[in-house]
């Protein structure tokens, strides 16, 4: 009898021992009572590029595409709500870039060629570069997988200080105007030459995806990826009469209070 009272007392006790083990993994990671919020500082490698959505036609091969890396650094703040579900928001600093080279057709271009300056449809090879230096502020509503990893996506808003996005043309010809105009050969020995910075746009905003992982007590690696719904030009600008937006990517560690 006093065998079976104790496997229902243990039967019963078990559960409970086991919910509390369970809720101490919970707390342990933080924050204290599983609700509340703290700071996360952060610093981290950014690589990625400025694209076409979609790739337009008159773009026939990428010969070559080399992320110019970059860096990330800033602060977040972040709030639980329950267990699982909280917010969070921040001001990151950033600076990142990308070059490429591509095979065109009828590429629309404004381009400089000795002192001349030429518009028209460009066949050829392009090389671009492009850099953009600024600030965001994302927004995220952040999920709880478990009591270590976290996941979030929200909005961002992104003010470029500076942006640059010049490149040449080479080893091709630009017909002046339009694709039936005066034909100019443009080589290797003569390449000619654009700068488009003075008509970037300065604001942005987009989608971040993010993650956390608690490696230690205070200590997380995160990564995220931003996708730009803003392209880098504004309508008004027709010398490039397709949209490119900001496509980067992350990783890092950050401090976690």
């Amino acid at each position: 009898m006093k065998h079976k009272i104790l496997l229902a007392a243990l039967l019963l006790i078990l559960p409970a021992a086991l919910a509390a083990q369970k809720s101490d993994k919970w707390t342990e990671w933080g924050p204290g009572g599983l609700t509340g919020g703290g700071w996360i500082v952060r610093v981290g490698y950014v690589i990625g590029g400025t694209s076409p959505l979609p790739v337009p036609a008159e773009i026939r091969a990428i010969n070559s595409f080399k992320p110019l890396g970059g860096i990330t650094f800033g602060a977040d703040y972040y709030h639980m709500f329950t267990r699982r579900v909280g917010l969070q928001a921040g001001v990151h600093f950033f600076h990142e870039g990308f070059s490429t080279s591509a095979d065109v057709k009828n590429y629309r271009m404004g381009i400089t060629q000795g002192n001349n300056y030429l518009e028209g449809n460009f066949t050829g090879v392009d090389v671009t570069n492009t850099t953009l230096t600024g600030i965001t502020i994302p927004l995220a509503a952040t999920f709880r997988l478990s009591p270590r990893w976290n996941v979030g996506v929200g909005p961002f808003f992104s003010f470029v200080a500076k942006g640059t996005f010049d490149g040449e043309v080479t080893d091709g010809y630009l017909r002046e105007g339009d694709p039936t105009g005066q034909k100019i050969d443009i080589t290797a020995d003569n390449p000619a030459t654009y700068d488009f910075a003075a008509n970037m746009n300065h604001f942005y905003w987009g989608l971040e995806f993010v993650f956390d992982y608690k490696a230690m007590k205070h200590l997380n690696v995160f990564g995220g990826f931003d996708w730009s719904l803003t392209s880098i030009f504004p309508k008004s600008f027709v010398t490039v009469p397709f949209n490119m937006y900001p496509l980067y990517a992350k990783i890092g560690v950050a401090y976690r209070y």
